[in-house]
């Protein structure tokens, strides 16, 4: 591997929605820098916090059909039963539920957790609660994919949180998702749950870390169940 290689792959790739928000972050600096170099200094460190932000680095996918990726990047807040989004029409019975916290320094980059195709998406406006409370996925703005895989109806659920305004979803109802493909993304802070059949094994445990497009979260067809785990 050359000089030039070993710099490039240093750097990771911008996601181009973050380029507005960059530009500003940085002419406002050069503002604040006019009046005060501590302001510069301030603007800077935020500047290259909103870069940072807007990562999109490259994942190494499973591609299985057996399995279920984390749609995003960030801690395991829930593994367990719940009730899917009325709006989705999934029905009133329970399903198995996997959540993904992402803080502000999470890379916010949303992708499939199966492959299949979407047959349905649903925007629905609500509070901006604290992403890791439970009730945020009922109350909280949202965005819902459900997509038809191999091994049944998924849906992935992008939930806004205290500090995120605005979800992004540039996949419409009818395309096709490689699993591991980006559909979407929440800005500054946010929460994606996926809901499951009950025939997936979850393989993850609440307060483990995930790495969106490869950590998988569940198994179909499996017959263990969810492993116990320690902290160390």
């Amino acid at each position: 591997m050359s000089l030039v290689d070993t710099v490039k792959n240093a750097f990771v790739p911008i996601h181009r929605e973050g380029y507005p928000f960059i530009a500003a972050f940085a002419a406002a600096t050069l503002v604040l820098g006019y009046f005060s170099s501590i302001l510069f200094w301030v603007g800077l460190i935020l500047t290259a916090w909103c870069a940072y932000f807007f990562r999109d680095p490259e994942r190494v996918t499973p591609v299985d059909d057996r399995l279920v990726v984390s749609p995003a990047d960030g801690i395991i807040s829930a593994v367990g039963p719940a009730v899917p989004p009325r709006e989705l029409g999934l029905g009133s019975g329970e399903m198995t539920r996997i959540s993904v916290f992402m803080n502000v320094f999470s890379c916010h980059v949303n992708r499939a957790p199966v492959r299949g195709r979407i047959s349905r998406i649903e925007h629905r406006p609500g509070k901006f609660l604290n992403a890791e409370l439970d009730k945020a996925s009922s109350e909280n703005e949202r965005n819902g994919l459900v997509i038809d895989s191999p091994n049944g109806t998924v849906a992935a659920v992008q939930i806004a949180g205290l500090v995120a305004r605005r979800i992004v979803c540039w996949a419409e109802a009818g395309n096709a998702l490689a699993i591991g493909e980006r559909f979407g993304l929440i800005r500054f802070g946010s929460r994606v749950d996926v809901f499951l059949p009950s025939t997936a094994t979850p393989r993850v445990a609440v307060g483990q870390t995930a790495v969106g497009g490869e950590t998988v979260l569940a198994e179909f067809g499996g017959v263990a169940a969810t492993p116990l785990v320690r902290i160390s």
